[in-house]
């Protein structure tokens, strides 16, 4: 090929916008993507749409009137929002919650990781064109969402944590079906890896696309399953436990590489271990009260408090002032989500168009958490 010839193959860069309102950008993200032919160049991260001022609303609500907004964050995780805010107050006041309660929380809290699992599944293989998987996914889901229905009235945005405990026992009918799901739910992740994870176009798709080594995860904060699929073995409820989850036994599984895939299977791998704390839960759970006497007018003494959990996607964290009135002084949101989407221009660039489709549904991220 002679000079002339390469001066007509030459491709000009093009910026192109993708969201804020795209398929593939799960919500209002919006990324410019520098593009040379086929190959992304760059990657700007451009959020702001879901901004709704979170945490400055806080100052103005009293500590129990701020739970339903906690909902709103991860919207996919609420049951996860919810324990991490009530206990980030217990934490401040002191506040013992009744054995009970302990349990039903970790029954919750497993219960709403699978069920954010199961979307992220679900959308991921819509997103490399398997509406089936979408399907599996969302009829397993249901089932979880009937259960938080029948004990707290609401499928979605629950509001079920309480300072102290929980708004209401479980019923009558809830053991039973739990019991029923958790044996269930094994076979279900036996056809996902069936359907997706065995499937040769699946881990074409997914294979060394968007590859984090563990270096990179940890100097970019990386949390949670993205950081685990890097090959780091960090879990909060090993690692510093919270509520009671020192009493239950489950591994924490981890990936090699760091890939797209590896971020997909250990996701799976990991709904099999919140089944097997379920399961714990349902055969310990004790009699008792659901909530400690906690004061209508909650008032907190003057002081700071951070306190975290595993939420779904990785460490949630609330930092909490209080100057010793009934509502918070300031209150600040560490999300996941707003974390693990810094690492997305790195992971995309080089790579094709296609790729960071992948790479992006990867890192599973809520733009209620990334706005806040």
């Amino acid at each position: 090929m002679d000079v002339d010839q390469a001066k007509e193959l030459y491709t000009q860069e093009i910026e192109i916008n993708v969201g804020p309102q795209h398929p593939s950008t799960h919500g209002v993200y919006r990324g410019i993507f520098t593009m040379d032919g086929e190959y992304v160049e760059k990657v700007e991260n451009v959020i702001g749409y879901l901004h709704r001022g979170l945490e400055k609303i806080a100052e103005s609500r009293t500590y129990t009137q701020f739970i339903p907004y906690t909902d709103r964050l991860d919207y996919l995780s609420p049951m996860l929002n919810n324990l991490g805010y009530v206990q980030t107050v217990e934490k401040l006041g002191g506040i013992e919650v009744p054995e009970r309660a302990e349990y039903i929380r970790v029954i919750m809290a497993e219960l709403q990781r699978i069920a954010s699992h199961l979307v992220f599944v679900g959308s991921f293989a819509l997103d490399l064109s398997s509406t089936t998987g979408w399907m599996y996914c969302f009829r397993d889901r249901e089932r979880i969402l009937d259960l938080f229905e029948m004990t707290c009235g609401s499928r979605v945005t629950n509001s079920y944590m309480r300072i102290g405990g929980v708004a209401d026992d479980l019923p009558e009918e809830f053991i039973p079906a739990a019991k029923r799901l958790v044996e269930d739910l094994p076979r279900c992740f036996d056809e996902y890896d069936g359907l997706l994870t065995g499937n040769e176009i699946f881990q074409a798709r997914c294979r060394n696309v968007g590859v984090v080594d563990a270096k990179t995860a940890i100097e970019y904060g990386f949390t949670g399953p993205n950081l685990r699929a890097s090959g780091i073995q960090f879990d909060l409820r090993k690692a510093a436990p919270y509520g009671i989850y020192d009493r239950f036994d489950f591994e924490v599984p981890i990936g090699t590489k760091g890939d797209t895939f590896d971020r997909f299977v250990v996701r799976i791998q990991e709904m099999r271990q919140s089944v097997r704390i379920i399961r714990q839960a349902l055969e310990a759970l004790p009699e008792g009260p659901i909530q400690a006497k906690v004061p209508r007018s909650l008032k907190l003494p003057p002081g700071e408090v951070y306190h975290q959990i595993e939420g779904s996607k990785g460490i949630l964290g609330f930092y909490l002032v209080s100057d010793g009135s009934d509502k918070p002084y300031r209150l600040h949101i560490h999300g996941p989500s707003f974390v693990n989407l810094g690492l997305f221009p790195l992971m995309a660039k080089g790579g094709t168009i296609q790729d960071a489709v992948a790479a992006f549904a990867s890192i599973d991220i809520v733009l209620g958490e990334v706005d806040r």
